[in-house]
């Protein structure tokens, strides 16, 4: 599965965090991947603050992830369909067994309709 290779970089961006050199830990988690499912923010949370301080927005380009760094910017794929959005991550969640981002409503709406609720994707950390 893609979450050893996850766990294992984390470790390294860990580690790289402690050297004088914060370019290494971007650099060990660029092109890491995951396989999971992704949901969207229920609308009752726009306008709250996300986990890195701003105004969360239905309408951005963002997403929670549990471990990734604040800023990283992951490309995330729907697995049915091959859409792609790129968004940063700016919050921690989700917080429901099996899902590994929660996206806004806008970049969820660029990957499928929203009446789904839940779909299947590829997350690729590419900044």
């Amino acid at each position: 599965m893609l979450i050893k290779p996850l766990l294992i970089s984390l470790s390294l961006a860990i580690l790289a965090g402690c050297s004088s050199s914060p370019a290494n830990y971007a650099e060990t988690i660029t092109g890491v991947t995951e396989q999971g499912k992704a949901s969207f923010y229920a609308d009752k949370y726009h306008g709250r603050l996300t986990a890195n301080g701003e105004k969360f927005d239905q309408q951005a380009m963002t997403a929670a992830h549990k471990q990734l760094p604040f800023n990283s910017k992951v490309k995330v794929t729907n697995t049915a369909n091959n859409r792609a959005v790129v968004v940063r991550v700016n919050d921690r969640g989700p917080f429901i067994r099996g899902r590994i981002i929660d996206l806004t409503k806008h970049a969820f709406e660029q990957l499928a309709e929203p009446n789904l609720g839940v779909i299947n994707v590829t997350v690729e950390v590419i900044d």
